[in-house]
């Protein structure tokens, strides 16, 4: 059996909507439904929030959650959750962003399976991946696409429209890349040594340092649809699905 452990990068600063994982959804902030309900997929061995707030690491702890304070600043999540990492005993990472209130254990599972059987054994790291069908998301950059080869490895992360449809019969199944993300533990620690790489910089997209160093991300499809936070609005969907 692997050990498995989630991780929840919790940065109190976001740039487009600060301390948006301390706003209250419902009766609880964001950052708890966040936790309570990564942990109650029951997948994990345990859930961690790993922050750089003093705040964000009071509201978990204070209510019976497990957090850890980064020792140091961290250019992303997936940095962040590295440094956690590196002295546990854990076979699995998986990367649950803070900003996805409404995690759910189906996709959580179906990313954990590609790593097992004689396949599994090949995989370093997993994504989730959802269809994109509304034409203005497709065109829009802050919905970062994919594209996939026929085993459901990752060709290529942009905020542009990828693949481009010059022939306008051919009808591309377009996806939304998911951010959460499942790694062997070398695999993470080998992401956080290496520099950040000329694709990664210019489309601020993390995952392709993987892709630059010759590493596919195997993609998961999932029919979930969640809010991811970025937003006040994003707030306010949330606040009518629940």
């Amino acid at each position: 059996m692997m050990k498995t452990l989630a991780f929840i990068p919790a940065r109190y600063a976001a740039t487009r909507f600060p301390a948006k994982l301390m706003q209250m959804l419902g009766d609880k902030t964001v950052i708890r439904h966040t936790y309570d309900n990564t942990k109650a997929t029951g997948l994990f061995d345990d859930v961690i929030v790993v922050t750089d707030s003093e705040i964000i690491y009071k509201e978990v702890t204070g209510h019976g959650g497990k957090a850890l304070m980064s020792r140091k600043a961290h250019e992303s999540g997936t940095d962040r959750i590295a440094e956690a990492a590196a002295d546990l005993d854990v076979d699995l990472i998986v990367n649950v962003q803070g900003d996805e209130p409404f995690v759910k254990s189906a996709p959580l599972q179906k990313l954990l399976d590609v790593f097992k059987g004689e396949a599994g054994k090949a995989v370093q790291v997993a994504s989730l991946m959802q269809v994109l069908t509304d034409e203005r998301s497709i065109a829009d950059p802050n919905y970062v696409k994919v594209a996939v080869d026929k085993q459901m490895n990752s060709l290529f992360f942009s905020r542009s429209v990828i693949p481009y449809p010059r022939d306008k019969q051919s009808r591309p199944v377009y996806y939304e890349h998911v951010g959460v993300y499942a790694f062997r533990k070398q695999a993470l620690l080998d992401f956080t040594s290496w520099p950040m790489t000329p694709l990664e910089a210019s489309e601020k997209i993390e995952c392709l340092r993987f892709l630059e160093h010759g590493i596919p991300l195997k993609m998961v499809v999932t029919d979930y649809i969640g809010v991811e936070i970025d937003t006040p609005e994003d707030l306010e969907r949330a606040a009518r699905m629940l």
